[in-house]
């Protein structure tokens, strides 16, 4: 059985088919065709006789093709063409285990807002005659694991898609070599999302350019580049997990001391900063809301070589993994003098000796003794919000250290989580947990404390 929606039409004989779903047909307004669940006979014949009964179809809003299995590429390639060629087409979605090949001199519309290409169709050959242009009304444009033969086609395609708003980008690490460029160039696209994994090819981060004026909202992950060149200047929010090609150790921390003091030489400093994330987060300066993964903590402490003032900054998010520090929160923090709300996901953290005074990873009285006033003392948060909170000794003896700095503190949020393995003592741990959050001491006399 093949399927379509919101109609079932394989099992029918043409005749049958043509005499008593011929009105239903005209009422369909998403076609949905996939092979998944059978075979590839009768599949091919199946499709011909449903697009040739909505060839004159204006209903015809969505279309999806799923091809499991390998079919004729002309064949594939003249489905894609008539689905295109219905006219009023707005979404269509094109999914493959194989390789297809799509002639891109008529993969054109004026009508479709949402194209999606899934890993084996690959777009290639001459231009639209259109001046270029392959989608002069498409809004977004989703690639996962999508090849070109060359990266001109890549560019040519972003390109042909004049008022682009919402670009989605899926490269992760699946065997193949990677065929993103590391290159985005759009005056329209509002919203970028990008997934790049492939840490066996090094070569594919030695630069990333992104030349969009419009931006106002990214989401990046992938590993550090050598060198970024990037244009973000309407850029509001920024949602980075940059990942380091080796872990982070102690030692790295101890050059990183002996940098500060210089008195490592300058091979070792070039050795060691031989990627740099500077460019990067000078462009992101003037965001208003912030998220970073537990590894761009770290990327952001040993990789950016000055962290600028973030004036605009109102909300920072970060995620904290036991295996990683909060090196860089304490910089983060004093470099965002109007910050208001401060996300938390996981207070676990590895303990180094550059923690400073965000967290209570350094003793206090060694604290005491540096005579530098708590970066948590200058910081004007109002709203403090902590998620996967387990109610652990060092957990709370964090938020104790927040609550005992945080001067402008009004709410804290703090999401709890009780191993429910013990199901008749959950809700006595997890009312354990809030009266002893609650009974914590704070500087801010307009505190309140929250729980969900």
């Amino acid at each position: 059985m093949y399927k379509t929606s919101p109609l079932i039409l394989m099992t029918m004989p043409r005749g049958i088919l043509s005499k008593r779903w011929r009105n239903l047909l005209a009422l369909v307004n998403k076609l949905d065709l996939s092979d998944a669940s059978g075979g590839p006979l009768g599949f091919p014949e199946f499709v011909d006789k449903t697009l040739a009964l909505l060839k004159n179809s204006s209903l015809i809003k969505t279309f999806h093709l799923n091809c499991e299995h390998r079919h004729e590429d002309s064949r594939v390639d003249g489905w894609i063409r008539t689905a295109l060629e219905l006219g009023f087409l707005e979404e269509l979605r094109l999914e493959t285990v194989g390789m297809y090949f799509i002639e891109t001199e008529f993969f054109t519309s004026n009508t479709l807002v949402d194209l999606t290409i899934c890993d084996g169709f690959y777009p290639d050959g001459r231009l639209p005659p259109a001046g270029g242009v392959f989608f002069p009304a498409l809004k977004r444009l989703s690639l996962f694991s999508v090849a070109f033969a060359d990266c001109a086609m890549y560019d040519d395609l972003v390109l042909g898609c004049p008022v682009l708003e919402e670009l989605f980008l899926h490269y992760p690490d699946d065997n193949n070599p990677p065929a993103w460029t590391g290159d985005v160039s759009s005056s329209s696209i509002e919203r970028l999302t990008i997934i790049h994994h492939y840490p066996d090819y090094r070569e594919a981060y030695e630069f990333v350019s992104f030349t969009t004026p419009s931006l106002l909202y990214l989401d990046y992950s992938g590993y550090v580049a050598d060198q970024y060149d990037v244009d973000f200047d309407s850029l509001v929010e920024a949602r980075l997990d940059i990942r380091p090609w080796e872990a982070f150790t102690d030692e790295h921390d101890d050059r990183s001391d002996s940098e500060d003091d210089d008195s490592d030489s300058e091979d070792d400093a070039d050795s060691f900063s031989s990627w740099d994330v500077t460019g990067l987060v000078t462009k992101i300066s003037n965001i208003k809301t912030l998220h970073l993964s537990s590894d761009s903590l770290e990327v952001f402490h040993f990789y950016c070589r000055s962290m600028p003032v973030f004036h605009n900054l109102l909300t920072l998010s970060f995620e904290s993994d036991k295996e990683k520090g909060w090196q860089v929160v304490p910089l983060l923090l004093n470099s965002s003098p109007n910050l208001e709300t401060l996300v938390i996901k996981g207070l676990v953290h590895k303990v180094t000796n550059r923690c400073g005074d965000a967290c209570i990873c350094i003793p206090k009285k060694k604290k005491k003794e540096e005579g530098v006033p708590c970066c948590l003392s200058t910081c004007q948060v109002k709203m403090l919000t902590v998620s996967g909170y387990l109610g652990t000794c060092r957990e709370r003896k964090q938020i104790s250290h927040f609550l005992a700095n945080l001067k402008c503190l009004e709410t804290v949020k703090v999401g709890v989580e009780v191993d429910n393995q013990q199901e008749n003592h959950v809700h006595k741990r997890y009312m354990g947990i809030i009266n002893a959050l609650i009974k914590l001491p704070r500087v801010s006399p307009n505190c309140q404390i929250q729980f969900f």
